[in-house]
């Protein structure tokens, strides 16, 4: 099994870089300083909630049962791993909004649900 990059450093939480790459089948090495993208700045569980995200193409209903896991909780961690991947939006959140509100109206989540997230 292969070492998975951390998503920061170990020691300060600081943000890492890549210097070095090799190919694993031609050996070649090249050096400088390269990004890494939005998912590998991500720890294994969210990575994991990525992953079934994918397998339930997005239906959150479906990701609750996989999970078994509430509706506040699957968008509450999907607004984490978007922030975290850096794609905070305020127009986003006032679609988030929206959506608890409609999610309540249809009887998805409960009330006291819909306060929680709405108060993040």
């Amino acid at each position: 099994m292969k070492n998975i990059l951390p998503a920061q450093c170990p020691i300060c939480e600081g943000e890492l870089i890549i210097t070095d790459v090799v190919c694993t089948n031609c050996d070649t090495h090249m050096n400088g300083v390269f990004s890494m993208s939005g998912l590998s700045k991500l720890d294994s569980e969210q990575l994991e909630f990525v992953e079934v995200f994918i397998k339930c193409r997005g239906n959150i209903k479906e990701m609750e049962k996989e999970l078994g896991v509430s509706y506040p909780t699957v968008k509450s961690r999907l607004e984490q791993i978007a922030k975290i991947m850096g794609f905070e939006n305020k127009q986003r959140q006032e679609e988030d909004r929206m959506d608890i509100l409609e999610g309540v109206r249809k009887g998805e989540i409960s009330v006291d649900d819909a306060i929680n997230l709405l108060k993040e």
